[in-house]
């Protein structure tokens, strides 16, 4: 069962100001950083992959989500302290961290509870994931640290703390990815650390750009939320590891054109007729041309699959490689356990995207920044999902905790 204590907590991070005791560009908060430390994370994963030592996907994935809940739950202390605190305290924290959250996230389905309190308290459980998680979230925080050390050159501590960052992230050279990412920053074809650089770029553009909102969110940050939500709706439903992984990375990846277009909102889709199409034909033309070649070969054709009809059920054909789309519940739920046929549940994706944007609607209405807009957005996308159910999880239960 999804609480919407649940999605309150996804969007607190939204919330959690990153670097602020620095001078910044912009804002940096703690849900933007984790979600572009999994998209990080899947680079380096991938890599690994390609050598033959790859990863559990479903741990990795659930390895993120509980330390970033972790991490939300001890907001209040900075990352040097935190690491600290860890290394001295750690079972009393994560027993802090267990109790605080055991009555939101206790009732998720497919025993994620347990998986949880197995990750914090085992440190023999998900190692190789563990060490993939570590080195994409130095690498993130690195990412930021480099914008925010042009703003403080002069500052006291500044040198220790990017020495400090640079031995983080030189641990995990023995990562094909960091390796591959380090190493191309000094290049002309920037290659993976250009990837990467640009979905970091999507923590700056600002859904609802058009309206005032609190908190106010960036594409980033709605991906990870999306991505969050819709694993938790698919593990309700009991779906196969590979659904699992592409509900999370579907709903991670879902708006990643948008580096290229910007967030172009749905009113001014729809107002003029064929805009809709011809702003899709772009995104898939700009894809092509300038993101997808910074990647290997290989994942090409994987995130042509996570972010082409990115709503659309499909399968993939296991032996020529073609995609059937529209595929309705009953033909999507007889492919449930055959993995071979990469099942995308694009139907779920897409109203866990809509139950995002309808939140951020609401807490802003709720945090008292209403603009008529806002409230009308917010009616409009109730009215279109407060009965949603998909493969037996009540998502409409969800739209309608957040109407008022």
């Amino acid at each position: 069962m999804i609480k919407p204590a649940v999605v309150e907590t996804l969007f607190s991070a939204a919330s959690m100001t990153r670097w602020n005791d620095h001078a910044r560009p912009g804002q940096f908060t703690e849900l933007a950083k984790q979600a572009h430390k999994m998209i990080i994370a899947w680079v380096i994963a991938q890599s690994e992959e390609d050598r033959g030592d790859g990863p559990d996907w479903l741990r990795l994935i659930e390895g993120g989500l509980f330390e970033f809940l972790q991490r939300v739950v001890l907001t209040d202390i900075k990352p040097p302290v935190f690491h600290k605190m860890m290394e001295r305290h750690g079972p009393r924290l994560n027993r802090f961290v267990l109790e605080k959250l055991a009555g939101s996230f206790e009732p998720l389905a497919g025993g994620f509870w347990g998986r949880f309190r197995e990750y914090l308290e085992d440190p023999l459980y998900s190692v190789r994931e563990k060490v993939i998680l570590r080195a994409a979230h130095f690498l993130a925080t690195d990412w930021e640290f480099r914008m925010i050390y042009r703003f403080n050159r002069d500052l006291w501590g500044i040198e220790e703390t990017r020495r400090e960052i640079e031995s983080r992230v030189g641990e995990h050279i023995d990562l094909a990815g960091v390796r591959e990412i380090l190493a191309r920053r000094g290049m002309a074809e920037k290659g993976l650390f250009a990837f990467i650089d640009l979905c970091g770029q999507l923590r700056f553009q600002v859904r609802w750009a058009q309206l005032p909102r609190v908190p106010a969110t960036t594409v980033l940050e709605h991906l990870f939320v999306v991505a969050s939500l819709s694993y938790f709706a698919a593990l309700e439903r009991g779906s196969s590891p590979r659904r699992l992984r592409n509900a999370f990375y579907g709903g991670l990846f879902h708006d990643l054109p948008e580096v290229l277009t910007r967030d172009i909102v749905s009113p001014v889709k729809r107002s003029v007729e064929g805009i809709e199409e011809l702003v899709k034909e772009y995104e898939k033309e700009s894809m092509e041309t300038r993101l997808l070649p910074l990647l290997p070969e290989g994942w090409r054709r994987q995130v042509r699959y996570l972010t082409e009809d990115e709503f659309s059920n499909k399968v993939r054909d296991p032996s020529g490689g073609e995609v059937f789309t529209g595929l309705g519940p009953s033909e999507m739920d007889a492919l449930n356990d055959a993995d071979e046929w990469d099942p995308f549940d694009g139907s779920l994706i897409e109203a866990c995207d809509k139950l995002a944007a309808m939140v951020e609607a609401a807490l802003s209405i709720r945090n008292g920044v209403r603009p008529p807009a806002l409230e009308k957005a917010r009616r409009e996308i109730y009215e279109v999902y407060k009965d949603t159910v998909i493969g037996g999880v009540d998502l409409g239960s969800l739209f309608r905790a957040f109407l008022d």
